[in-house]
């Protein structure tokens, strides 16, 4: 009787607070969120920029190493050079302030919870911030090197010697590793989801075939066009599926000694 009272009493305190707020107040709160993350992001900018000529070789490196022959990365327009500072240092600035964006997304959504599922937030913020790093490291160091080893290999095989557009590289490039430091979320939203008690492992398990099919159809959007790239991306999303199957069992099965 004490427990369902306790949960009682977590309710009305989470729908209380929630009716406390009218629509007004909750597009105020986004909107100084919002500003919030564009400052930091902005600041981000300003110093990323700073090192941009870093950052282009750092992006560039995964392309030059392979030593295709004849490759080069070139500029065909007379801004171009600035422009790919830009965007590299724009890409760079939501992975240094991704901290920053992670805590102002989860105080947006904690009044809307329990008492008791808000204390999560240094976790959120923590393992979502590991997760996207490696998912983005994933892409740099395994995705960059057999998908551009793919591409490059079509040049030879047409004796065509390849002159890379930096913009376009750096764009191509800057979206694949955003895309796969959100797909690595995977594990951070399965615990998550699991803590607030809308997913178990069972209903994973049982929508396995589900998740593998959206993991291919993911990969293939996601990747160059070839078969091995698609791959490389299903096999550690599958992983990642797994693994958050068995985080998400040992947490539901602790629910009921807590």
């Amino acid at each position: 009787m004490n427990a369902d009272e306790g949960v009682s009493g977590e309710e009305g305190e989470r729908l209380s607070d929630d009716a406390s707020m009218p629509l007004t107040a909750h597009l105020e709160e986004l909107r100084s969120r919002l500003i919030k993350c564009s400052l930091a992001v902005l600041a981000g900018f300003i110093v990323c920029y700073l090192a941009a000529d870093h950052l282009i070789r750092f992006m560039t490196a995964p392309l030059l190493r392979l030593e295709a022959a004849g490759l080069t990365v070139i500029g065909t327009g007379v801004a171009e050079a600035f422009f790919a500072k830009l965007k590299v240092a724009f890409v760079a600035a939501i992975f240094l302030a991704l901290p920053v964006l992670l805590w102002h997304a989860w105080k947006f959504v904690a009044p809307g919870l329990y008492r008791h599922e808000q204390r999560y937030t240094k976790g959120f913020v923590a393992f979502g911030t590991v997760f996207f790093l490696l998912g983005a490291a994933f892409c740099y160091t395994v995705i960059f090197d057999i998908g551009y080893r793919f591409f490059l290999e079509q040049y030879q095989q047409l004796d065509v010697r390849p002159a890379i557009r930096v913009s376009e590289y750096l764009s191509f490039s800057a979206k694949l590793m955003l895309a796969f430091g959100v797909v690595f979320e995977l594990p951070v939203a399965g615990v998550f989801l699991a803590r607030v008690g809308i997913i178990d492992h069972r209903m994973m398990i049982n929508r396995f075939p589900y998740a593998f099919l959206g993991i291919v159809v993911l990969g293939a959007v996601l990747t160059p066009p070839d078969v091995i790239s698609q791959v490389l991306l299903a096999l550690p999303l599958t992983a990642l599926y797994g693994l958050t199957v068995v985080v998400v069992y040992f947490i539901r099965r602790k629910e009921p000694d807590e």
